[in-house]
């Protein structure tokens, strides 16, 4: 066996057995990445090598757990592998991306390296504050709900770090190297995914476990909705998956898909084809423009016809829109609005999913096949 082979498998066999002490379980099995799901980052974003989970940092995403957790003790390892890194941990996450940003709602527990320094609104580490919809009451010295921690306890890159979770009914603790620093309490969610977070920064984590603790019976309000098997469409990274006559004008732009100013452009088409299924896609026009220009859209097309559907409200900021294809007919759902019925012309089979029309852009793109 050679030399890189053995410090692996040791590293797995070291990692399995410290999980496993006091009740705790491994999140992470050491060779590959069962049991976690890639919310909306490329296919390359996340590895594995040498016992570690290892990250690119592009696009900006998230790597979560297939299923929730309520109340449970989390320590993990992380470092970052870049001076001013910047990554962090989902907890009790929502299973897709927020709207309008590639985030998962949750609480969110800062992973930033000693580069940044401190400032007002951040520190190198340990914050932990809710994010696109959570809600907390931070403990200690806080900015809002952003509590920050009550000293500096993370070592540099390339060094490792070790963080502690502690969450218990809607409570929230962190460990920075051994000693509690900061969190909150009245969490909401407070029953949902773990991610961790991809945000420009190449970083490792290992020696993932979890020991989990008693329920204590979160309300429907307060647990995050449930995957329903989603996968995402755009990677951030790159138009794989995608064709269009015209691809110079389609710009991926980290988590975002930008269509950009130009002559008439043809639209951008899923090079694969759904039956029944749910798209759930954010758009927004672009800022710049005149009053009541062309929109950005989203069209359909059959073996016979292209349909193109209505995009309500859609404006310069985020919009998010659920389209539920079921037979001859599709609803558009446009978030906080009614619901639109489109028929849907020629035989009923597999559509692709088009993007087009003016300048403007598309982030969070979602299918999940219907029965």
């Amino acid at each position: 066996m050679k030399l890189h082979q053995f410090t692996a498998a040791l590293a797995i066999l070291m990692a399995t057995a410290f999980a496993e002490e006091d009740g705790f379980t491994p999140m992470f099995n050491g060779r590959d990445l069962s049991g976690w799901v890639n919310v909306n980052c490329a296919p390359e974003t996340w590895a594995v090598r040498e016992g570690m989970i290892t990250c690119t940092g592009k696009p900006t995403g998230a790597l979560r757990t297939e299923r929730q957790y309520e109340n449970f003790i989390m320590e993990v390892d992380w470092r970052h592998l870049k001076s001013a890194g910047n990554a962090g941990i989902f907890i009790w996450a929502s299973p897709l991306a927020a709207p309008g940003v590639p985030f998962l709602r949750s609480i969110e527990v800062q992973v930033l390296d000693h580069g940044y320094g401190n400032t007002a609104s951040f520190t190198t580490h340990g914050d932990v504050f809710p994010i696109h919809g959570a809600t907390m009451k931070p403990f200690g010295r806080h900015n809002g709900m952003r509590s920050f921690p009550s000293e500096s306890r993370s070592k540099p890159s390339p060094e490792w770090n070790h963080y502690r979770i502690v969450c218990e009914a809607g409570v929230i603790r962190l460990h920075v190297n051994g000693k509690e620093v900061s969190g909150g309490e009245e969490c909401q969610w407070r029953k949902g995914y773990i991610g961790l977070e991809s945000e420009g920064s190449p970083t490792e984590w290992r020696n993932l476990r979890i020991k989990e603790l008693p329920a204590s019976g979160a309300t429907a309000e307060q647990t995050a909705p449930l995957a329903q098997g989603h996968r995402p469409l755009y990677n951030g990274t790159d138009l794989r998956g995608w064709s269009s006559q015209t691809p110079d004008r389609w710009k991926p732009s980290d988590w975002q898909l930008a269509l950009t100013d130009g002559p008439t452009s043809e639209p951008l088409w899923t090079d694969a084809e759904f039956g029944d299924c749910e798209l759930i896609l954010d758009c927004r026009a672009s800022a710049k423009r005149d009053a009541d220009p062309p929109l950005p859209v989203v069209l359909l097309r059959s073996a016979s016809t292209t349909t193109t559907l209505p995009l309500a409200g859609l404006g310069a900021k985020w919009s998010r829109y659920t389209i539920t294809i079921k037979g001859g007919e599709c609803t558009v759902q446009p978030e906080g609005r009614e619901a639109v019925r489109v028929p849907l012309e020629g035989a009923v089979g597999k559509r692709a999913l088009g993007l087009g029309g003016a300048a403007g852009s598309f982030a969070n793109i979602y299918m999940r096949a219907l029965d």
